[in-house]
This record gives C-alpha cells, structure tokens and sequence, in this order.
C-alpha cells in the first residue's frame, strides 16, 4: 500500500493549485506527454482513446443529420486565405507559414491551416452549380495548427484535433436552422455523454468568429468556476460565397450566392471533462466516453478458479461494455490506485470468498460506494450502475454550476463577484463593445454569451449606466 499512496500523493490538492492539479492529473494518468515541438503535446493512447470515444459518438449523431466526412488538404496557399479579409484578419497572428519547400523558396507562402473555411470554399466552387447540388453537408476530422504563446495540454496547444462542419445552403433560413442544429447537438453530446451541463447563446460581435455573421456557443463551467467555451457553431451568411464566387442556379435558373455555416469540437473537450469531473485523486471518466468503462480485480488470484470466473465476468460484459481485466502480479492496493487515478467508473473486485457467495464487489469511482452484485444478474447491474454513475456527474456539475452563477446589479457588485466568487456573472450590458472592453481590461471576465433563456433587459448597463440591451453571461475563461 506504500506505493498506492506515493501514487495519490503525487497529485497536487485542487484547492492547493488548480493548475498543477491538471497537469498532474494529464500525466500521471497517462493521457499525454510533451513532445520536442514546444506547445505540442503527443496523445498517448489513454488520452487518445478517450478522444476516438468522442470521435465516435458524435460522427454517429452528424452522420444522422446527412453529414458526409470528408478530407481537405493541410496547406492553404496565401492567396487563397487572403480571398476573406476579416477572416484572414483575425487568424493572421496564430498562423505558421511554410516558406521553403525542399531547397527551394515557394513562389507563394503555405499556410498550415488553422481552421479550413477558404479550402472548403475553394472546393464548393468547383463543384457546385444548380440547386440540386444542395445542401452540401460536409466534415472533417483532422488536426490545426495555432501558433499560440501560452500553452497547456487540452485546453490550447500550439497543434490539437478537432472536427470541423462546412455546409452549404440554397438560403439563409436553412443555413440558420443548421447553426442552431449542430449547436444542439454538441449541447446534448455535452450533457448525454461527458456528463458536463451546458449554457447556450450567441457571441457578442466582438467575440464572434472571424467572417461570421453570427457565432453561437455553448459555455461550460470548470470546477474552478472558469468557463470553456466548449464548442461553436457559426452562420456565416453569403460573405464567403460573394468573396469565393459559389453560385448556383435556382429553380427558375437565376443564379444566388449559397449559405454557409461552419461548427467545431475540439481535444479542449477532454480538458472539459478533467476540469469537471476529477478529484484529488484523479480522474473521474463519465462511463459514455470512458476507455475502459469496468475494471475486474482478481483478488487472490492464485487460488483455484479466480482468474478463470474472472474471464467469465470478462467476457460476458465484453458483449455490452469496455472491459478489462488486471490479472498481473502486482498488489490488489495499488490496482485500485491506478484504476481510480485513471478514473475507470467502475471496478469489481472477485475473490475467493466473493465466489463462495456467487457475488462480486463493484466499486463506483464518483462516490467510493462499495456495492455487492449478484453473478447471476451482473450485466443488469452494472448497465444500471454506469447509468447511475453518468446522471450523479451530471448532477453534481449542474448543481455546481448553477450554485456559482451570481447577478451583479451594479458595478461595485461586479467586481466584488469577479474578484471573490469564481463562476459566472449575469448582468446587463448596453451593446457597446467599449464597455465589453472596460469590463475585460478593468476585471479580467470576458462575455462569454448572450444566453438563449435570456431574462429582460430591463435596466442599466452594467458599466457605462446607459440603457441595456442584452442580459449576458460574464466569466474569466480557459
């Protein structure tokens, strides 16, 4: 049990220092490791296989909505990227360039993309001609790069993976109505799978993407109270279109620009799931995006039958669940240190004396409860433990969140939450990005939505004293 314990205690306390608490946690249980490339960080096959069970669930739900994967090049030629002037404008300070090819200059810069509007748009005008070519509904899986200063693993790295959507439509109505779909959809995936509650809204036009008509968010609260913007989703009208000439031929053979949108999820969502669900000890994994979502013990493993009833659990579970079995040599104690530190959901403990009673010894990592389930009905069970596990880290979160969203009725008052009560802020704002900027040179909170449940704007603007416009959601941010 000494070692267990040195395990435990290599993680810093939350309450000690957040910030060393995740990075303890990213690496002792084994979700990534720095590379040689600074701000790069290697996804090793814990972390990675957490973001392939992301992967999969939502290219599931696109995949239900008509969406096609598709595949877009790494480089973007300058030319290209300069087509959009706001959007080049606003990715112009986190681009790498590539500027020699072998041992030659290129004639023109290379951007390694940072998101791929302009190569989607380059392509759509290829092949898009009538209205029966619509909608086109595309995405992709793939990597981006960023040149950022300030680095950490998850939330923003200088390379991460992403998926990103690029559709386009015949009009704007549609185009709209599938902003807000795949808004949706990333609100339920957060809540359906990784456990983690979500506020919905839209950007203010300071914080919109770049090129966008309009920006929509949905915004998670960490267990620090900071917020994550956690994904987005973005119409962006028939600015891109004019700028990459896609037209097409309507019904009656006139020719209009398309309607296009575009929505990403990115890695910063296993950030979100640590940030939320972990303890002092580790990892807590929701049981829908878990690895391994039940871990079997063998306790006395030497003793006639253990491991081979085991292997039995093992491979009945096998049929619903991901499952493993620890049948190595080292002790039961520092088993279920590993195994909690990872964050395993559940793990069952099966001994001699567990077969004598047909039972085993299921063990919850969100609570610590130790319950005793009957061989005879144990994938029921555990079905229904996984479940009970993933709504308890729902609610737990919820009810976090909600417990650390304040209203601040006047400036004084803003401040004082900002500076003592970590969380999010609803106050009232009059629309000028001026006083959205006061608000972020002078506290540090940024907007991060005008939320969908928005209450009347009755009353001030929380800086300036003018009338309000919007009801907003202030937090400090990842």
């Amino acid at each position: 049990m000494k070692e267990s314990a040195k395990k435990v205690e290599a993680i810093t306390a939350m309450d000690q220092d957040f910030s060393q608490w995740y990075t303890d946690v990213v690496l002792k249980a084994e979700l990534i490791d720095y590379s040689a490339v600074k701000g790069c960080m290697i996804l090793r096959p814990y972390g990675y296989a957490i973001w392939e069970n992301i992967q999969s669930s939502l290219d599931r739900r696109f995949k239900e909505c008509g969406h096609e994967n598709v595949a877009m090049p790494l480089f973007i030629p300058e030319s290209l990227l300069q087509k959009e002037k706001d959007h080049v404008a606003g990715f112009a300070p986190e681009v790498a360039w590539v500027t020699q090819g072998g041992q030659e200059t290129l004639s023109e810069r290379l951007c390694i993309r940072p998101t791929s509007e302009t190569l989607f748009c380059d392509h759509y005008s290829h092949v898009i001609q009538s209205w029966r070519d619509l909608p086109k509904l595309y995405n992709q899986w793939v990597s981006v790069v960023r040149w950022e200063k300030t680095t950490r693993p998850f939330l923003r790295s200088t390379e991460f993976y992403w998926q990103e959507g690029h559709t386009a439509h015949a009009t704007a109505d549609e185009a709209v109505a599938e902003t807000l779909q795949m808004l949706d959809i990333y609100a339920a995936f957060y809540r359906d799978v990784l456990a983690i509650p979500v506020i919905k809204g839209k950007k203010t036009e300071s914080e919109k993407f770049a090129g966008a008509v309009d920006t929509y968010t949905v915004e998670a609260m960490m267990h620090d109270g900071k917020a994550l913007q956690s994904a987005t989703s973005h119409y962006f009208g028939d600015g891109f279109a004019r700028a990459f000439d896609i037209q097409f031929a309507d019904q009656n053979n006139q020719l209009q620009y398309v309607h296009q949108t575009s929505w990403g999820l990115s890695t910063r969502s296993v950030g979100a799931i640590i940030m939320v669900h972990g303890d002092d000890n580790g990892l807590v994994l929701p049981p829908r995006v878990a690895p391994v979502q039940v871990m079997i013990i063998p306790i006395a493993a030497h003793k006639p039958g253990v491991i081979e009833a085991a292997e039995t659990l093992r491979t009945e579970l096998s049929q619903s669940y991901r499952v493993k079995i620890d049948s190595s040599d080292k002790m039961p104690g520092w088993k279920f240190s590993e195994y909690e530190m990872k964050g395993v959901p559940l793990r069952l403990e099966l001994g001699p004396r567990d077969l004598e009673k047909n039972q085993c010894l299921a063990v919850r990592r969100d609570t610590g409860e130790k319950i005793a389930l009957s061989l005879d009905t144990l994938t029921q069970s555990v079905s229904a433990l996984l479940d009970d596990i993933h709504e308890n880290l729902l609610n737990k979160a919820q009810e976090r969140m909600d417990s650390r969203i304040s209203s601040a009725a006047d400036w004084d008052s803003f401040v004082r939450l900002v500076a003592e009560k970590p969380g999010f802020i609803r106050a009232l704002w009059c629309g000028d990005p001026a006083c959205e900027q006061t608000v972020k040179d002078e506290t540090g909170a940024t907007s991060r939505c005008i939320p969908f449940d928005q209450q009347p704007a009755e009353g001030l603007c929380i800086c300036c004293q003018k009338k309000a416009k919007h009801m907003v959601i202030w937090g400090k941010a990842y």
